[in-house]
């Protein structure tokens, strides 16, 4: 039998065709339109994720026996306020995950109503790109609107209810939108009350690989598939992405380099750090997990080549790059603002220590090594809780590049597992439809069966000492300028 995962990134789906023994057949990519309306502001259409979704599976499935497609599994950017109202109108763009706009919002939760009550109710504060807060910036910027609003549901939720009519979400997603009691698995009475929204506003929850409903017979009929294809609630991407490298079960560590950046690190025990710097959300095989998310991580560098330097050839311009360790020049990578661990929609990108002698290349290293430093910062969270992480999965984009993946164990000193595929979220989806369709017991078994590391990376004692003394000053930056900002 075969499987779907669905991606829905920020700036494309992505979908992927598995077998029941993890075997990639084909994978397809379709793009959709990102809105800025005003600075700091980042909005999509969801109808154009469900055309391009469906778009997307007719080219995947196109030339194999459609009748052996079994289930269908989504993961995707988390954190996205999607609104419908009575009629399943979609009443306004879905306000995005890297967002900026609710700063007052945001201070409201966790001044007014305070961290420690947020912490108490959800394990985490707020941060500007939850979906709580935007709640709250809707009902006072758009009263109308807001009236409106019959369903509340996150971006994949939103493919998943025009396949099934299933009105559903999972609690690794759900655990970003500042409305799920995380510890107990279920939405929180006391943040539906400081948010104004009804328990009937809010979809069913599930289990990532628990079967939400069978896709509708119009859209099996215009897929060509069997009337019976299940759809699993999937999960936020980083979960899913975490399910795609077999991070799961209690200790494991995955970095995401793909347009934000994540460290993801999975436990069997629920767990919140005293300043809630990192996230503590469910998890897709039933646990728990703590992450650190960067909002630019990958888009750093896509910005730096393609909008300042006028390029297209990424490897090209790593190319020159053969010093490490000895870079003058630092970036913050701040470019959409930042969440873990500053916690501040309004800070920015900064070069710092360029003279007359900085070269391109000096500023492209520049860029990965900030990009990388700001992913230590969460780890050294992770860190002071006790949790000895020694090692790590890589996948996104950016774990395409030798050079980045050299940096990163170097820059956090861990040994770095490169997989024999990087999927991340599409197999991750893919894995959770297929043990919902009951082809594998648990998320445990089949991590264990499909996924395979095909090379280490050590870091290397010399530079990670040299690598030591450039974090350190750049761990100094962030603070110098913060009241800039």
């Amino acid at each position: 039998m075969y499987y779907i995962g669905v991606d829905l990134g920020t700036s494309a789906v992505k979908l992927l065709l598995m077998d029941e023994d993890g075997t990639i057949m084909n994978i397809v990519s379709k793009e959709y339109p990102l809105e800025f309306p005003h600075p700091g502001w980042s909005q999509q259409n969801p109808l154009d994720w469900y055309e391009k979704s469906m778009e997307g599976i007719k080219e995947l499935t196109a030339g194999i026996d459609k009748t052996k497609v079994a289930g269908i599994g989504c993961g995707g950017q988390m954190h996205g306020l999607v609104t419908l109202d009575k009629d399943d109108q979609v009443i306004r763009p879905a306000i995005l995950w890297n967002d900026g706009r609710t700063g007052k919002e945001t201070d409201y939760l966790n001044n007014e109503i305070g961290k420690d009550k947020l912490s108490q109710y959800t394990a985490n504060i707020a941060f500007a790109g939850f979906t709580a807060p935007k709640i709250l910036w809707m009902q006072k910027n758009e009263p109308e609107l807001f009236a409106r609003i019959e369903k509340i549901m996150l971006p994949k939720d939103y493919v998943a209810y025009r396949l099934t009519g299933s009105f559903c979400t999972d609690l690794s997603d759900a655990s970003g939108m500042l409305l799920l009691d995380v510890k107990n698995r279920c939405w929180s009475k006391e943040m539906m009350e400081i948010c104004g929204v009804k328990e009937s506003q809010l979809p069913k929850l599930y289990e990532s690989w628990e079967v939400v409903g069978t896709l509708k017979p119009e859209i099996a009929a215009e897929l060509g598939f069997a009337p019976d294809v299940k759809v699993v609630a999937g999960a936020g991407d980083n979960a899913a992405a975490a399910v795609g490298t077999g991070t799961v079960g209690d200790g494991q560590c995955n970095i995401s380099l793909g347009t934000s950046g994540t460290i993801f690190i999975s436990s069997k025990e629920f767990g919140v750090d005293e300043n809630n710097a990192l996230h503590s959300f469910d998890h897709a095989d039933g646990t728990y997990h703590l992450m650190g998310c960067m909002l630019s991580a990958a888009s750093c560098n896509k910005w730096w080549v393609e909008e300042i330097l006028g390029a297209t050839d990424f490897a090209a311009e790593q190319e020159g790059i053969n010093k490490l360790g000895e870079n003058p020049v630092f970036f913050l990578p701040y470019l959409m603002g930042e969440r873990s661990p500053h916690n501040n929609p309004d800070a920015r990108g900064v070069f710092f220590g360029m003279s007359m002698d900085t070269t391109r290349a000096d500023m492209t290293e520049a860029v990965l090594e900030g990009v990388t430093f700001g992913l230590r910062d969460s780890l050294e969270v992770a860190r002071s809780l006790g949790l000895n992480i020694e090692r790590t999965k890589i996948c996104g984009g950016g774990a395409k590049s030798p050079l980045w993946k050299k940096m990163v164990a170097n820059i956090m000193n861990l040994k770095v597992d490169v997989l024999e595929n990087e999927q991340g979220p599409a197999m991750g989806g893919a894995m959770l439809a297929a043990v919902g369709c009951g082809a594998y017991p648990d998320v445990e078994t089949i991590a264990k069966k499909i996924v395979k590391v095909v090379e280490t990376v050590e870091p290397d004692p010399e530079l990670t000492a040299k690598y030591e003394e450039r974090y350190q000053k750049f761990r100094k930056l962030y603070p110098a300028l913060k009241e800039l900002f």
